[in-house]
């Protein structure tokens, strides 16, 4: 039986009430109360949070669903695995659309203490609920999830373990969850290590010196770029072999979680050396337990040693280059192609993340920016390219942007904006305003990098969700176009799409799968084990490769995620390696076995799997 009332949530009571028990146990099951069943109102206008004591037995997210006539507001909802926790969640994020935030997960999830959500549909007054509902897409097993408590509060009463912990070892693991991957010694780590370190060897993926195709040739200009051969798409690597991109996204030491406010989860804290270079996205100080086991494993000059691990690794399973977000100290080994990440081009400082282009010194700004990151590295013949943005969360929130910028403090683009829209203030002629504003801002940065750095490519902007064809258009300005696809494959027909659009090829920029185990989440695209998340890479990869416009996935990330979360709460099982730096060896099999084979793939030569992943 729920504890049901309302108004101020009070203390956990001595005898806490008998929980509910609900069970995930079929497809998109979905279990329902109306306000009335559990005790609360249908009005929850002066309410500020929907307060929950609860306990999950899986690491799956579910959503969170309240109903309001025709319309459900649903939230991504994970809370920590195994304990009895209080989860506050603010019901103003059930009410409006997010408004900060320069890209599509900055918008969308949100940290707490004991859970993490995110926003994945519907807003508006929560005036007349209908209905509460909690649904597990593709539940694994039977999940079980138990709540004692539903409570509305007008202030926030704080989010609470309600168990004794710690709950985080040493190397970072998730104590309440049962794996077959968990170890309970450094000396049992230790010779994992040692096993790895001593079979580890390089593959026969008939690659040339930068990772491209040996026996496949074009003419040699001494840099990355990209050719039509017969038909097909290519990047050419500076010796001029074929070159299909098969990359990882933040290939780095550094993947932290908050301590802040929650230090008596963990059993044992980083040394502050450590903790001192993994903050918390400049917020605080954070926890890097995977730092920490790599310092543990090389020991003083653990950084380099890693590095000569990370770049052995993607040797011995096909990876050819270091994408997004990773250490700029491996761009200078002179062993991997690479991507930079550039930035200062005024991204993040306006509202949504579009960058205010009618500043008096804003191509000012972009030239000095381009010049300090592009100029340096305009003769380095392992740079693919550059890299300009990630998932702008604007695009389908046209009309949210302009009101934004309309209704903020004055700065030139509202000046602007009021100017083009004088007396003929319609929703399309804002629309076009935003879409001037933003072809400016790609005229002008391509522009700049051009300037600087006239060898290298210019892969543009990652691209998230389902842009506009107007705003994909524009992006045909760029040498390559970009979007992060997470599906369990980037359809032949949305390929031929973007083609059309661009006339460009196109490079997948973040893409992954997960299984929830150890605590951690599935991911945005669900696999029933790991060795089904092999097999999911071999689909995704390979059916794409077949495509004849599209030349390079990069992989999101190197490492898991920890289980109290990254900056914005994610906790996804979604490394190459795992906290304790051991690779997921059936996912790395897999890769071997679709690079062996890619070059032929995407020639057109050789069939791609047909065999999908299983997903629960």
């Amino acid at each position: 039986m729920l504890s049901v009332a309302t108004g101020i949530a009070q203390t956990l009571p001595t005898a806490p009430p008998a929980p509910e028990r609900i069970v995930f146990n079929g497809a998109s099951v979905e279990h329902t109360w109306t306000p009335a069943e559990i005790g609360l109102p249908d009005d929850w206008s002066t309410y500020r949070y929907l307060v929950c004591e609860l306990r999950a037995s899986f690491s799956q997210w579910f959503e969170l669903r309240v109903h309001v006539g025709d319309d459900v507001r649903k939230l991504r909802f994970h809370p920590w695995h195994g304990v009895w926790v209080r989860a506050a969640i603010p019901l103003d994020a059930l009410r409006h659309p997010a408004r900060a935030g320069h890209d599509m997960a900055s918008m969308g999830n949100r940290s707490r203490d004991t859970y993490w959500y995110g926003h994945i549909g519907g807003h508006g007054p929560i005036d007349g609920v209908d209905a509460l509902s909690v649904r597990m897409p593709d539940p694994i097993g039977d999940a079980t999830l138990e709540i004692r408590s539903v409570t509305l509060s007008e202030d926030d009463p704080g989010d609470m373990v309600l168990e004794a912990g710690p709950f985080v070892d040493e190397f970072g693991q998730w104590m309440p969850a049962e794996s077959p991957r968990q170890v309970t010694s450094v000396e049992e780590l230790r010779a994992k290590w040692h096993r790895e370190d001593a079979d580890l060897q390089p593959d026969d993926f008939s690659y040339s010196a930068y990772g491209g195709c040996l026996e496949r040739q074009a003419a040699a200009t001494g840099f990355f770029r990209v050719e039509r051969i017969d038909g097909r798409w290519w990047f050419v690597d500076p010796d001029g072999c074929l070159f299909f991109s098969t990359g990882v996204d933040c290939v780095t030491p550094w993947m932290s979680t908050r301590v802040r406010g929650r230090k008596d989860v963990f059993a044992e804290l980083p040394p502050d050396d450590l903790r001192a270079q993994s903050g918390d996205s400049g917020r605080a100080r954070g926890a890097a337990h995977y730092a920490w086991n790599v310092a543990r494993r090389y020991g003083a000059d653990w950084q380099a040693a890693w590095m000569d691990m990370a770049t052995r690794r993607m040797d011995a399973w096909g990876l050819n280059t270091i994408a997004n977000w990773s250490d700029p100290a491996l761009f200078d080994l002179g062993r991997k192609a690479y991507v930079v990440t550039t930035r200062g081009w005024g991204i993040g400082e306006g509202p949504m993340g579009l960058a205010d282009v009618y500043t008096g010194d804003f191509e000012e700004q972009v030239d000095k920016a381009a010049a300090e990151q592009c100029a340096p590295r305009r003769d380095d013949p392992w740079l693919l390219g550059y890299f300009v943005g990630n998932e702008p969360p604007w695009p389908g929130r046209e009309a949210q942007l302009a009101a934004m910028i309309l209704g903020g403090p004055e700065t030139p683009m509202q000046r602007e904006m009021r100017t083009y829209l004088g007396s003929d203030d319609t929703p399309n002629r804002r629309r076009t305003f935003i879409y001037r504003a933003f072809e400016r801002f790609l005229e002008v940065v391509n522009g700049a990098i051009r300037r600087h750095d006239p060898n290298h490519l210019n892969l543009g902007i990652r691209f998230g969700g389902r842009p506009a064809p107007e705003i994909i258009r524009m992006a045909s300005v760029f040498d390559v176009y970009s979007q992060n696809i997470y599906r369990n494959v980037p359809a032949a027909e949305d390929l031929d799409y973007l083609y059309d659009l661009t006339g460009l090829p196109t490079v997948v920029g973040e893409f992954h799968f997960g299984t929830p185990e150890g605590g951690l989440a599935a991911s945005l695209c669900q696999t029933r084990d790991q060795r089904e998340r092999g097999a999911a890479y071999r689909y995704y990869v390979e059916n794409g490769a077949a495509h004849p416009a599209f030349i390079g996935t990069h992989w999101f990330a190197w490492v898991d995620q920890p289980p109290t979360g990254r900056f914005d709460g994610e906790n996804y099982n979604i490394g190459l390696v795992d906290l304790t730096d051991r690779p997921y060896g059936e996912l790395t099999e897999a890769m071997r076995e679709t690079h062996r084979r890619l070059c032929g793939i995407h020639a057109g030569e050789t069939a791609p799997t047909d065999i999908e992943a299983v997903r629960a």
